[in-house]
C-alpha cells in the first residue's frame, strides 16, 4: 500500500516476462529454385526473422512454417536428389514454366479427336470417305469437252507422243 494514499501499489511480475523483448521485424518472402542436376523445380516460402543479438550484432533466421531453417541463399540443396547446384530465381517462376507445360502438353482433348478409350468400349466409328472414280482408266484425266488444255499440257502431250 502506498503510504500517502493509503492505495496498494502495483508491483511487476518477476521472470522471464517481466523483461521487455526487442520487437521483432518480421519478412515474409518466396523463392523458386531449379536442380541444375536433375532439373526439379520447386517453390517456397519463408518468414525472415530480424533479431539482434547479446552485443548488438542483427542477425536473420529463416522460418518454414514455423520452424527454423538454413538460409536458402548460403547452401541450397535440392529436394529431390540432394544436389548442391541450385538455381534460385525470383518468386512465381516455377509455377509459370509448370503451368505453360501443362497447357502445351495435357490440354483436354476436343470430342471426335482421337485419345484414349475405356477397355470394353466400341467407339463408333465413321464410315471411310471413297475416292471419287474417274471417267477413263488409267491415271490421265479426260479434258472436258469445249475446254482447250494449256501450253504445259499441249507440249507434254506432243512429248509423250514423239
Amino acid at each position: 500500500m502506498s503510504e500517502i494514499a493509503d492505495t496498494p501499489v502495483p508491483v511487476p511480475a518477476a521472470g522471464p516476462a517481466a523483461v521487455s523483448a526487442p520487437d521483432v521485424q518480421t519478412v515474409h518472402e518466396a523463392y523458386s529454385f531449379a536442380c541444375m542436376k536433375c532439373g526439379f523445380g520447386w517453390e517456397q516460402s519463408y518468414a525472415i526473422e530480424h533479431h539482434t543479438d547479446g552485443k548488438g550484432q542483427p542477425f536473420i533466421m529463416y522460418k518454414v512454417n514455423g520452424e527454423r531453417v538454413p538460409s536458402p541463399l548460403s547452401n541450397p540443396t535440392c529436394l529431390n536428389c540432394g544436389g548442391h547446384v541450385v538455381r534460385i530465381m525470383r518468386a512465381g517462376t516455377v509455377s509459370q514454366v509448370n503451368a505453360t507445360i501443362d497447357r502445351l502438353y495435357h490440354h483436354r482433348i476436343a470430342p471426335g479427336i482421337a485419345g484414349p478409350v475405356p477397355a470394353g468400349e466400341n467407339p463408333p466409328r465413321a464410315p471411310r470417305q471413297r475416292r471419287p472414280s474417274h471417267d477413263s482408266p488409267g491415271p490421265v484425266a479426260v479434258n472436258e469437252p469445249g475446254r482447250r488444255p494449256g501450253p504445259l499440257s499441249r507440249l507434254l502431250g506432243r512429248l509423250r507422243r514423239s
